[in-house]
């Protein structure tokens, strides 16, 4: 008798209608209507600047909605049930044609997407494996070779609908391939424990 066995797995939680109609609604709202700055990679893809969602009463009705998802996603990334807040938070306007890099999160240790309106097939988020080490790397690869858990590469988020929430480690790459359907609006936020101990050394995290 064999089995085979997921070493480490890398944990990602996908949380369907995490917020209710009416609050992805004064979302998108505030998307269109906030001030937006252009992508440094494209022009049709905006951002809202970063915001605390502790002073801003639409975000914080979205901490609230979340709070309990991001303590259960916390538990499996630490084993331990910490005290995790939202320390920031913005929404992103992606327009037909336009695309996001691939990219990781920095200071946080997770990070969160919203999904505010429906999206294109070809714009859903792709999340990849790092890209490189190093030293030397040896490959296989092919059209017909099989893709797993274990060898595939990128990782795309099934179908969504507005209110789901994704919530993943911040390290993970993660992007948006160019996106050939209707707008596209999101909420992003990253997310931070109160601290982190280990064998009495402890690290603690405030503003």
């Amino acid at each position: 008798m064999s089995k085979v066995i997921g070493l480490f797995p890398t944990p990602l939680l996908l949380k369907e209608k995490a917020l209710d109609n009416q609050l992805v609604e004064r979302l998108k709202r505030r998307a269109l209507a906030g001030r937006k700055d252009s992508n440094a990679g494209t022009d049709l893809l905006s951002h809202t600047e970063m915001v605390d969602p502790d002073g801003d009463e639409v975000f914080r009705d979205v901490s609230a909605a979340v709070v309990d998802d991001i303590q259960k996603f916390g538990m499996l990334m630490f084993g331990d049930q910490l005290d995790w807040r939202v320390k920031e938070m913005w929404l992103n306007v992606l327009e037909h044609g336009g695309s996001q890099f691939m990219h990781t999160h920095a200071n946080s240790f997770m990070s969160g997407i919203v999904y505010l309106t429906h999206q294109d097939a070809s714009s859903r988020t792709l999340f990849q494996r790092q890209v490189g080490t190093g030293e030397f790397v040896f490959r296989h690869d092919g059209r017909d070779d099989m893709a797993s858990d274990f060898t595939a590469e990128r990782w795309v988020v099934p179908e969504v609908q507005p209110g789901d929430l994704v919530l993943y480690p911040s390290h993970l790459l993660h992007g948006v391939p160019p996106n050939q359907g209707q707008q596209r609006m999101t909420l992003a936020l990253n997310a931070i424990p109160s601290r982190l101990k280990s064998f009495g050394y402890e690290i603690k995290f405030s503003r």
